[in-house]
Parts: C-alpha cells; structure tokens; sequence
C-alpha cells in the first residue's frame, strides 16, 4: 500500500498565500456591508464611546474630590444636551429663512448670470450663426424649472430627517451617560479578562493611551475651530455679508471635516456674497478671506496646538474622510480623524502593528526605528546610484 498519502506536502505557498487573501477580502467586504447596513445603530453606539473617552479625564478630576461618577456624568450629559439644543437653534431658525428664500435666491443667482452672460452675446451670436449654416435646429431649449418647489421640498425632506436625528441624539446621550456614570468600570474589565500581567499592563496603557490622545485632540480641535469660526464671523460681518455669526456657527461645524468642510464654507460664502452684492466680484473676495484664514489655521495653528504626535498622514486623512463620508454621510465625516488617531494609537503600542501606525502618521513622524531604516535605505540607494 502507497504511503504517498504520507508524504504528502500540501497546498503550495502560492495557493496558500492566495487564500489568505482571499479570507481578508471576504472580511473587508462583510465589514463594510455590516457597517453600512447597521449605520443607525453603530452611529450613535460609535459616538457616545469616542464623547465618553473625550470626558473621561473631566470625570476622573471630580472622582478624585469626592464627586460620585453618576453625579458628574449627569453634568456633563446636560451641558452638552444644552449645548447641542443651543446649536440647533442658533441654526434653525436663520436656517429655514433660508430655505425659504431658496426660491427668491436662485432667481437673483439667475438675474446676475444673466447680466453676466450678456457680454459674451457676441459669441452666442456666432454660435447661431453657424447653427443656421450647418443645418442644425435653433430651437430655444425647454426653460428650467422656476424652483418655486424647492424649499418646500427641501422643508419637508428635514421634517422626515428629524425624528431620525433626534432618536440617534437621544441615544446617544442615554448611552454616553451609562458609560459616564460606570466610572472605570470597562478598564476593570479588561484587566480581568487577560490573564498575564503584562497583557493585563498593556491593554490599560493602550487604553489610556487611546482616552488621553482622543481627549487631547477633540478639545484642542474644537478650540481651534471656535477661533476660526469667530475669525471667519468678524471678517464677513467686515465685509458686509448677512448673518456673519450664522457664517462663523457653520464654520465652526464644517472645520470638524478636514478638507472638505473649508471647501464647503468657502463655497458657502462665495454663493451668499453672489447673492447679496450686486458686484459678483464679492464673491471671490468672500472666498479668498475664507481661503487665507482656514490656509493659517491649517498650515500654523492645528501644527503648533495639536502636536507632531497626533498629526496624520494626509492622503490617508482624506481618503479616511471620503470612505466615512461615503458610508455614514456628515457623521462619519466628522468621527474619521477620532478614528485614525484612535487605530494609530492602538498600533504605536502592538509591536506587530507598528509598521501601520508609521503609515498614517504624517511625514517624519514615523517611530525612531522606521527612521533609521529610511536613512539606511536611503544612504544604500545613494551609493547604489553613485556606483552607477
């Protein structure tokens, strides 16, 4: 009888290879039909967890004065319900005027495009002209809708959103205010699940790590993002444009959202100084002043306030943001940076994972190991091309 059976060596390393990938392709893939599918209940669940690492340290300094953990939580809870009621209603109100208006502001869009358009009728003229010569039909094309609809479509999609946002809101702080009130709970947890003690050391330093660098992020961020919006607010109310602390409120909301959110306030005011002067000019100074300010904040104050330490790689950064964008919309715009900071933490302390946490770490920023193999690599390649 053969024992060839025996012997027998198995798949090769090729095929092995292959289906190892293939097995974290399938993963990836369900991981992201899972997180799209259950965005209503991740959403909330995701928020109240990055908020209570955020206020945990505040929690901790009324522990130490005999504050009991439930009392503080209840206060914390309730400012931030009062400050999240006081932003909805700074922005509801100036925001249904708007709204309203919508059909009014496109038709003076319209008007001042018109005016606008009226200097190249020499060209359009020539245009007809050959129309006519190549046989094709100058036929005018059917007029645009007026949008008398709009903002009463636009009304009735946020009155179908609302009962949505205010049950994940609602969630969200029933569920931060558990976490809040169980104090350190979670991390007593964790050292009882591992049983070695250097386990049990690095899941709370990784855990602390985690809380601390979230922590110091979110609240330098948001006070960097106060200043611009108050900075943003000033220099519109100096050039004349409405509702300048409306503007600097947004601003204050969309820098949450790297790049995209200064694109979007830079739009935001172009389109309302195109509507509200008479110049259209305005509108590109509007943009510029918002430009520059979000160019100085970007460039000089994020760097010098947050730290080398918790700065990002910017690609990853921005495809971060798209994905999350992609997948939960404004909300997962705003958690894509807690969440980067919060994996290249988790890897800066997995000696396996250290290689990722370099990669999303903004240049020269990668661990001192990783910069000395990128010297070496880089003095081998220099005298390989002077060699050549």
């Amino acid at each position: 009888m053969s024992d060839s059976s025996s012997r027998d060596p198995g798949p090769s390393p090729t095929l092995a290879r292959v289906a190892t990938w293939s097995v974290i392709g399938l993963f990836l893939f369900a991981a992201v039909a899972v997180l799209s599918l259950a965005k209503e209940f991740l959403v909330p669940v995701l928020m109240a967890f990055l908020l209570s690492m955020v206020f945990a340290p505040i929690r901790r300094v009324f522990d130490r004065r005999g504050v009991p953990s439930a009392l503080s939580a209840v206060v914390i809870v309730t400012l931030l319900i009062m400050l999240v009621v006081g932003l909805m209603s700074a922005l509801i109100v100036p925001a249904s005027e708007w709204v309203d208006a919508a059909p009014k502001i496109e038709r003076q869009i319209q008007q001042k495009v018109t005016r606008v358009s009226q200097s190249f009728n020499g060209l359009i003229e020539i245009d007809r002209h050959i129309s006519r010569m190549t046989g094709q039909s100058d036929e005018t094309p059917p007029a645009a809708p007026t949008g008398e609809g709009n903002g009463r479509s636009m009304a009735a999609s946020a009155m179908m959103l609302a009962p949505s946002i205010v049950a994940q809101l609602v969630f969200t702080f029933v569920l931060l205010l558990f976490l809040l009130a169980s104090g350190d709970m979670f991390y007593e947890k964790l050292v009882h699940v591992f049983s070695r003690f250097s386990d049990k050391r690095r899941a709370i330093r990784i855990a602390f790590a985690i809380e601390r660098k979230l922590s110091r992020y979110l609240m330098t961020i948001t006070l960097i993002n106060a200043g611009v919006g108050v900075a943003v607010g000033l220099a519109m109310s100096l050039l004349g444009l409405p509702d300048p602390a409306l503007i600097g409120l947004v601003t204050f909301i969309l820098n949450f959202v790297p790049y995209l959110g200064p694109f979007a306030g830079i739009v935001l005011v172009a389109a309302i100084a195109a509507v509200d002067f008479d110049w259209l000019g305005w509108a590109g100074i509007a943009a510029a002043v918002y430009l520059v300010i979000t160019v100085i904040e970007g460039q000089f104050a994020t760097p010098y306030f947050v730290g080398r330490n918790l700065r990002l790689n910017t690609v990853v950064v921005f495809v971060a943001v798209s994905f999350w964008a992609w997948l939960w919309s404004v909300i997962g715009m705003i958690v894509a940076v807690p969440v980067l900071v919060a994996v290249r933490t988790f890897c800066e302390h997995i000696d396996g994972l250290n290689p990722l946490g370099d990669f999303l770490s903004e240049r020269h920023a990668e661990s001192p190991q990783a910069e000395a193999e990128i010297e070496a690599e880089a003095e081998s390649q220099a005298r390989a091309d002077n060699q050549s």
